[in-house]
């Protein structure tokens, strides 16, 4: 056991090193080239933010461990919600001033119900997954229709704050978008042999393994960069790291590794943590759209009992994992 939890915890820290450069290079490097500061904010970061969970499940199918692909991918969108923004929100409470992240939020419900709809007979097909994979090209088609109109929108602004303060050279900009790709995979690697030889050696599923262990590391680089965010008052950035991300999660992530590897879906996935992701994520809508002359915000109030939640949910999990250990 040594060895795989000495991978774990090297793979997790590597692993938010390099998300974490290869989303400064990236960014960077596209503002070299005048990308519209609201096309980096929708897509490189989103995508930035999520290349972990892509990288892990993508190996973790290819590799025959599916469950533990799927666990990443849903995981770290319930952990995203309640962990990565009730955190945020109690260090700074959360206000949504973007319009595209409003646009967003019904966005990523229906995506939710979407991926709920093609797993309810108990399988992810690669028929099922294509047509993740498509909705996930349309979504960024749309995306970049958006990010090229540019406007006055608040994440633009805040976005072409970052990347000022941020500015770097442009062969440094691309050095880090090559060491942090290449670490990540690396790291992934790490992690994901580690996770499955401990899920083996405690006699539980990789499913388990890849919803609490794997999803909160892969989840790190947003908690670091949405507290960070909300800290200097870019309330928006917060979120749409969290959106940008959960998006990516549902349609590209589950997509490309159910594409790799039909999988079978448990029937406590659907009964125990999709209802999890579907809530939150409808809870989130709520919160951010805001009815009736509220603004869209996540209160401390609010961020307390997003906290609540996701520690209810881990300590079930984890009880499961006691008997078999």
């Amino acid at each position: 056991m040594l060895m795989p939890i000495l991978a774990v915890l090297t793979g997790l820290l590597l692993l938010v090193w390099s998300a974490d450069r290869f989303v400064e290079g990236a960014s960077s490097t596209a503002g070299h080239f005048s990308v519209p500061p609201l096309l980096v904010g929708m897509v490189i970061v989103g995508f930035g933010t999520s290349a972990p969970e892509m990288v892990v499940s993508t190996l973790a199918a290819s590799q025959g461990n599916p469950g533990l692909a799927l666990g990443n991918a849903w995981g770290s969108n319930i952990a995203n919600i309640a962990l990565i923004l009730g955190v945020t929100a109690l260090v700074a409470p959360i206000l949504v001033q973007s319009m595209i992240l409003r646009k967003e939020l019904p966005i990523l419900t229906a995506v939710t119900l979407l991926a709920g709809f093609l797993v309810w007979d108990g399988g992810l097909s690669r028929a099922d997954a294509w047509v993740l994979l498509g909705v996930f090209a349309v979504l960024v088609g749309w995306t970049i229709f958006e990010g090229m109109r540019g406007g006055s929108d608040a994440l633009a602004t805040e976005t072409a704050a970052e990347l000022q303060a941020h500015a770097m050279p442009l062969p440094r900009s691309l050095m880090w978008v090559g060491v942090g790709l290449v670490v990540l995979v690396g790291s992934s690697q790490m992690l994901v042999w580690g996770a499955v030889q401990i899920a083996q050696s405690l006699g539980v599923s990789d499913l388990i393994i890849g919803l609490t262990v794997v999803a909160v590391g892969t989840s790190l680089p947003e908690l670091a960069s949405c507290v960070a965010a909300a800290r200097k008052g870019e309330h928006d950035i917060a979120l749409g790291n969290v959106l940008g991300s959960n998006l990516f999660n549902s349609l590209a992530v589950v997509g490309i590794a159910g594409a790799i590897a039909p999988m079978q879906i448990d029937a406590e996935v659907l009964t125990r943590d999709y209802p999890m992701m579907l809530g939150l994520t409808v809870v989130l809508f709520l919160m951010g759209w805001g009815f009736r002359k509220r603004q869209g915000r996540i209160n401390r109030l609010e961020a307390l009992a997003l906290l609540a939640a996701y520690a209810g949910y881990t300590g079930f999990l984890i009880t499961t994992m006691v008997p078999a250990a």
